[in-house]
């Protein structure tokens, strides 16, 4: 399956060998029930050949191209139609609203250079006027769910070498400051091998799942490796599953559907949404392959989901934790094939010092999952600030090489210099060179790595260490009204570190009161960490922000906690982070009356 140059020769292969065979199923969300939705093999390439050649006339190769579409069958025509038109797609979430999603694409279409946005029928006379409003007149777009634009018998097969960009996949970092990761159709077709190995897909594997096709996950693994492997693709789209995460299951069950998966907050719904009722009508035993990433994997979601889901034929060894990024394609690493998920309980005060060490009989402990062994990639372990090898059993950052790398950021020089192209100290050969930094931090042991949590999210508290995921299990254990993966915790600084607790509740769920829960939730802290919590804030459902694949954005929320942007239902606050807040406001207020004045005085400029 590695004999292809680049991933458009691929599919034209596929495409010609499947033929009438559905290359994707898609469910869509409708009162009445879902009806199917199929896209056969020679289908897709109709409308891919149809869709690149109006991109050919347009000059697009080599040239990037905006896709903003809902879930559907339509992106994946426009992707692949990118392909084959030699032009670089560029993914992004479709503006549901005027405000930060049409904030963040006019971000990504600035900074990408894109020549063309391709959307469908519904949604084009929205960004048609959006396009405008901005500026961008030279940015064509195109509906391309209306057959008359563009002709299937005119395209060509464009000119591209391993080297060539397929697609720029942005992070779902700033609004201001988006980054887009460069991959490569080498990059493209290096992981997608990467996969097929670790997880033991064939062209008889059925794939997919509910992640945004925009996302990492959602695209390369539940889109493009259907068609790198010629294996048949079911999706839907996220609002299906979040609405009903039984329909993902049912999904799986109906199409016996082998491979799929998404982050650890989907596996813990299901545990907590699906009904009895409904357990009963799933099978799930075709389900060898349930990854489990894009954030922090936890032992007691693994334990749960298995022993809710064992009596209708989940096994252990199916849930496979991994560990990957875009900067390399996707997938690094995962369990070997066959094994269950490895957990690792260590001693908490050890890893603090950045230490796997075995627990000590009463002291507290932290369990750790495994995300597998890398058979693609080279792995080290490297103190983020003197760059100096860390030992196995010891806690650094992650630093990768090979081939599903990108070669870095589109058009950032400087930031690729940094984070693509480091050196570990006191190396002399090659080898020392040309490593990727990830910002992870985590430690190898008995040659599985283990990631312990994100570098700059690191709280360090009285010369410790604390993973901030540790400390919000900590406290939602504290009552069943807060909760799951619904909060963020972090350090703000005056004279010295305080620790700041944000947390979803649900007030008609507390048993007490407010003041009862915040004080638990002090208590508990002080007493698993041996550090003061002076900070607790009990807030809505839904005030916690995530990225697409549902981690927790800390540092935003760090933020929006220091500008005042924050509404708790309940709060205690130390007074010295009262000031910082109140400082942080008339800061901002300033700012605002300084920019309102320049304004007012730029309008008093007579025009020339």
């Amino acid at each position: 399956m590695t004999n292809f140059r680049t991933f458009t020769e691929l599919v034209l292969e596929r495409s010609e060998a499947r033929k009438d065979a559905d290359a994707f199923v898609f469910l869509p969300d409708d009162a009445r029930g879902s009806v199917p939705q199929h896209l056969t093999s020679t289908a897709l390439d109709q409308e891919a050949r149809r869709i690149a050649s109006w991109l050919q006339d347009r000059n697009a190769a080599k040239r990037q191209v905006l896709l903003l579409y809902p879930a559907g069958l339509d992106f994946i025509k426009a992707f692949t139609a990118c392909m084959y038109a030699g032009a670089v797609a560029v993914p992004g979430p479709l503006p549901a609203e005027q405000g930060q999603h049409f904030a963040r694409i006019s971000g990504i279409l600035r900074d990408a250079e894109a020549c063309a946005v391709l959307t469908d029928s519904a949604n084009a006379p929205a960004i048609s006027a959006w396009l405008a409003a901005e500026g961008f007149t030279d940015v064509a777009c195109l509906a391309t769910d209306d057959p008359a634009q563009g002709d299937a018998g005119a395209w060509h097969a464009p000119s591209l070498t391993p080297e060539s960009l397929a697609f720029l996949q942005y992070t779902s970092g700033s609004t201001s400051d988006p980054k887009g990761v460069v991959v490569s159709h080498g990059n493209l077709l290096a992981n997608e091998a990467a996969i097929q190995r670790s997880i033991g897909t064939s062209s008889e594997s059925v794939c997919g799942g509910w992640l945004p096709f925009y996302h990492d996950m959602g695209l390369i693994g539940h889109i493009l490796h259907p068609l790198y492997l010629g294996a048949q693709g079911v999706l839907m789209a996220p609002f299906t599953f979040l609405k009903r995460p039984y329909r993902w299951l049912k999904m799986i069950s109906d199409y016996g559907m082998t491979t799929g998966g998404g982050p650890n907050f989907a596996y813990d719904l299901c545990v907590r949404r699906v009904t009895d009722a409904q357990l009963e009508t799933l099978d799930l035993s075709t389900w060898t392959t349930a990854c489990n990433g894009a954030e922090p994997v936890r032992a007691e979601t693994i334990r749960a989901f298995t022993e809710r889901f064992a009596p209708v034929g989940f096994r252990p060894e199916a849930m496979f934790p991994c560990y990957g990024m875009a900067e390399t394609t996707l997938l690094v690493t995962g369990i070997p094939r066959g094994a269950a998920a490895r957990v690792l309980d260590v001693d908490a005060e050890a890893l603090e010092r950045g230490e796997l060490a075995d627990p000590r009989g009463d002291f507290s402990t932290r369990s750790l999952v495994s995300s597998g062994i890398a058979r693609d990639f080279e792995i080290r372990v490297v103190d983020p600030e003197t760059l100096v090898e860390k030992p196995a059993g010891h806690v650094g950052e992650i630093w990768l090489k090979g081939d599903s790398v990108a070669s870095g950021y589109w058009k950032r020089p400087a930031t690729n210099k940094e984070i693509f192209d480091a050196e570990i100290s006191g190396g002399t050969g090659e080898q020392d060179t040309g490593w990727l930094r990830t910002g992870d931090l985590g430690a190898l042991q008995d040659g599985e790595l283990y990631v312990t949590g994100r570098l700059k999210e690191l709280v360090i508290l009285a010369g410790r260490n604390l993973y901030p995921q540790d400390v919000e299990r900590a406290v939602q254990s504290t009552d069943k009204a807060l909760g799951a993966g619904a909060g963020a915790v972090f350090a703000v600084e005056s004279d010295r570190e305080h620790l700041v607790a944000i947390q979803e509740v649900r007030p008609a769920a507390v048993a007490t009161d407010l003041h009862t829960v915040a004080s638990g939730i002090q208590s508990f802290i002080s007493k698993e960490f041996s550090v003061p919590a002076g900070n607790v804030l009990l807030v809505r459902p839904g005030t916690i922000r995530k990225t697409t694949s549902g981690k927790i954005q800390r540092t935003l929320m760090r933020k929006l906690f220091l500008e005042g942007g924050i509404t708790p239902l309940y709060e205690v606050l130390e007074p010295a982070v009262r000031e910082l807040i109140a400082s942080a406001e008339a800061e901002a207020e300033a700012d605002d009356a300084a920019a309102g004045a320049t304004d007012a005085a730029k309008s008093l400029v007579p025009v020339v």
